[in-house]
């Protein structure tokens, strides 16, 4: 249940928690958008007129590798890459990593300026399914494929699909042009696959025209409104850096280049240094957008490369920090990390055969980039460490390890969600526990589904009874305010640890105070022996020797792969396909009430109709499976102590 809060609470609250340094910079936005100012300073034009004071578009962005090499690190893989080159020459992509769409450059409709473009749908779908194909990650896969065969097929279609977009989506006008960061990612990809195409005989005098103006027109855009994702903080105000920065390289002669480079360099760095902490955790509590902005700034470094700019040492530092954190949230054998918080599909340089959810190619470039150490074996990821690689700018940082509870068994492992939040949370998800075994997840994040779709499915899967963690009585642990708004923060604290004879994390124990309205906190213990995993959920008073007379209701849940079970006094058997895993949830002081529901159908328990969002599990935007929701419910006293147990096979 979700606590209600009216907007001026909201809007205080909102003041106090982010502060005026994002506050103001959105106000400034909000004003200039709703006075028409921005519509005045993004005039509608064309490609040519940008191009006429543009100058020369100097490309490739950064040399290209040697194309022996190339064509031997991709011998085994080649046949993977020229069939997804073949699916974009007949018209169809993978959006966001997924299922087949057809490739859409064309919004349906009469256009207006990009400021009428205010909400999050457009003509009734949710607006990233139109921005999406207008990232031009098809493009990368284009280029690659090209490099591969130098088949000039591959250079007309990237000629044919690019002026299609712009005929159809002039300077300033359509969906397209509403976000400053899909402006500035669709321009990095542009230049990145241009340059590869950029000595065919389909890469005209007229073509480099056009593209020289898009470059330009797209610059132009993104500054006047990067306030707005400077309010924002996050990877937005990344990416509009990068795409400033990379402008202002490939357009040196540009009226603007001098200024595009001053801001997007100054603010690359402002966000590198405040949006990446020292411990390597990025703001937005999200593994793939912690993926995304590590792509972005590699990117960036390699421009910088040749412009002969050098990251500032403390840039470098937070950097190697994240490559670290992202490397010790992954799942070596499978390429998995827990689908923490926001996982909108984004994956802006596409660099690598593998899957989308796979995050080995980038934690392997980010090592080499930042650390000067590559921590997996070699393999079909290493693509992207060819591209985006490069060199250490400094000497490798003396970064401590990251601050995260990550605890070892022999075959399986588990991640305990802790988090002192210190900008917006992303999910309601203090001590969520994602376990896996033999690379597959156990016990899943949600992940998001859609953020745009038709109720319940408006960023529903964020609520603290969809994570496998606890609720009381029907709680989320902070309130929502809005559909990306989290108040009354949730902060956790880890209270002790202890590690095997080997140095792994093997005992664990934290709490949150997201219920200290009702003076009770939740504490979470986790140990592992071999593969036996006690996972112990204690509601205590602030005081634990005080107790409470009031009886609260008590739930805890666990998000389950989709697999054949059997239930039978309190455990959940689960045939795996190489063995039973059994889930054992107990109480010694009181009866538990056990419910199984999937895909909001009830399998097991109460009459009660299940939430429509509970059983359900997104992997990839757009796109939910069914997974088993697995829940026992009672009502006590507190303190009180709920025990879960995990026994994998052998």
């Amino acid at each position: 249940m979700t606590l209600q809060t009216n907007k001026l609470s909201v809007y205080f609250k909102s003041f106090r928690q982010l502060g005026w340094t994002h506050v103001a910079p959105y106000l400034v936005y909000q004003f200039q958008l709703r006075s028409g100012i921005l519509k005045r300073r993004t005039p509608p034009g064309t490609y040519g007129d940008a191009a006429k004071k543009a100058g020369q578009l100097k490309l490739p962005v950064f040399p290209l590798p040697n194309l022996g090499y190339f064509r031997a690190l991709l011998s085994e893989q080649r046949e993977e890459l020229l069939a997804e080159v073949q699916e974009i020459t007949e018209g169809r992509v993978r959006l966001f990593g997924g299922e087949l769409h057809p490739l859409e450059l064309t919004p349906p409709g009469d256009l207006a300026h990009w400021t009428y473009y205010t909400s999050s749908q457009f003509n009734g779908q949710d607006i990233k399914y139109i921005w999406e194909p207008g990232r031009f990650g098809w493009a990368t896969v284009l280029a690659r494929g090209y490099l591969c065969n130098q088949n000039e097929d591959l250079a007309r279609c990237f000629w044919t699909l690019s002026e299609k977009f712009f005929r159809a989506n002039p300077p300033n006008i359509g969906p397209h042009w509403a976000s400053g960061q899909e402006v500035a990612l669709r321009m990095i990809a542009l230049v990145y696959s241009a340059g590869i195409f950029w000595h065919s005989p389909h890469t005209t005098p007229a073509r480099i025209e056009t593209l020289t103006g898009a470059v330009a027109a797209h610059a132009t855009r993104i500054l006047p409104t990067l306030s707005y994702a400077r309010a924002q903080n996050n990877n937005h105000l990344i990416s509009e850096a990068v795409g400033l920065y990379t402008a202002a390289a490939v357009l040196p002669d540009h009226p603007d280049a001098e200024k595009w480079k001053e801001e997007g360099w100054r603010w690359l760095h402002h966000a590198i240094q405040t949006q990446v902490a020292p411990d390597g955790s990025y703001i937005q509590h999200s593994t793939n957008y912690h993926r995304l902005m590590l792509q972005a700034v590699m990117f960036a470094k390699r421009v910088a490369a040749e412009q002969f700019d050098h990251f500032p040492e403390e840039s470098c530092r937070r950097l190697a920090a994240a490559s670290r954190w992202l490397l010790a949230m992954l799942d070596k054998s499978s390429g998995g990390v827990p689908n923490l918080g926001g996982n909108d599909g984004a994956y802006i340089l596409p660099l690598t055969t593998l899957p989308f959810s796979d995050f080995r190619p980038v934690a392997q470039a980010a090592c080499q980039a930042f650390l000067d150490e590559h921590p997996l074996p070699p393999g079909p990821g290493d693509e992207m460490t060819l591209w985006l690689g490069g060199k250490p700018m400094h000497a490798t940082p003396d970064t401590p390890p990251p601050n995260l509870l990550r605890l070892s068994g022999r075959r399986t492992w588990a991640y305990l969600r802790a988090a002192q939040f210190s900008h917006r949370p992303a999910h309601a998800d203090q001590l969520h526990l994602d376990l896996w075994w033999k690379g597959i997840n156990i016990t899943m994040d949600p992940g998001v589904y859609l953020y745009n779709g038709s109720p319940p499915w408006q960023n529903a899967l964020d609520s603290t009874a969809v994570h496998s963690t606890l609720t009381i009585d029907q709680r989320d642990q902070m309130t929502k305010a809005s559909r990306f708004l989290w108040l009354d923060w949730a902060q956790a604290e880890v209270l002790d640890t202890s590690k095997d004879e080997r140095g792994r994390l093997t005992w664990a124990v934290a709490q949150h105070d997201g219920y200290r309205r009702l003076k009770l906190y939740h504490r979470r213990t986790v140990s592992v022996e071999g593969d036996t995993w006690l996972i112990r959920d204690q509601i205590v008073p602030p005081e634990d020797n005080s107790r409470r007379t009031n009886p609260v209701h008590i739930r805890t849940h666990w998000l389950l792969p989709d697999w054949p079970w059997t239930f039978g006094n309190g455990g959940l058997g689960l045939d795996s396909g190489q063995g039973e895993i059994v889930i054992q949830i107990s109480a010694a002081q009181s009866s538990l009430d056990y419910r199984l529901v999937r895909a909001g159908e009830d399998l097991l328990g109460t009459s009660v109709n299940p939430e429509p969002t509970w059983g359900w599990v997104s992997l990839i935007y757009g796109e939910k499976i069914p997974a088993l929701s697995l829940t026992a419910t009672t009502t006590a006293a507190p303190p009180f102590t709920l025990n879960t147990r995990f026994e994998f096979p052998g």
